[in-house]
C-alpha cells in the first residue's frame, strides 16, 4: 500500500548514510563532489535526487541509484496526489466507427 505522506527522501540520505557515519553536510558534498548548498537543498527537502545525484550516491556506496529515484518519485506522487482534485481530466472513450 502506497504512503499518503512519505518523508522527502533527502531526510533518508541524512538519517541512513550521514548520521550513521557522522558526516555533516559539508563532509558528505565533498565525498559526492557536490556543493555544499545542493545537497543540503536535498537533505532539507527543498530539492529533489536528481538522477545525477542518485548515482552519486550510489558511487558512495549509499544503495543503489533506483532505490533513490523509487524514493525521490514516491514523494513526487504524493505530493501531487494532495492536489489531485484539481486536475480535470475525464476519462478517455474512443469513438465506435
Amino acid at each position: 500500500m502506497a504512503m499518503f505522506n512519505p518523508p522527502h527522501p533527502g531526510r533518508s540520505i541524512q538519517e541512513n548514510c550521514l548520521d550513521p557515519l557522522n558526516l555533516s553536510v559539508t563532509d558528505a558534498a565533498r565525498v559526492l563532489g557536490v556543493a555544499r548548498h545542493t545537497l543540503s537543498r536535498v537533505v532539507n527537502g527543498h530539492a529533489s535526487i536528481s538522477p545525477q545525484m542518485a548515482i552519486r550516491l550510489e558511487k558512495a556506496g549509499w544503495s543503489n541509484a533506483e532505490f533513490w529515484l523509487r524514493r525521490q518519485t514516491t514523494w513526487d506522487l504524493a505530493q501531487a496526489r494532495k492536489n489531485e482534485d484539481r486536475i480535470n481530466v475525464e476519462r478517455y472513450v474512443p469513438e465506435r466507427q
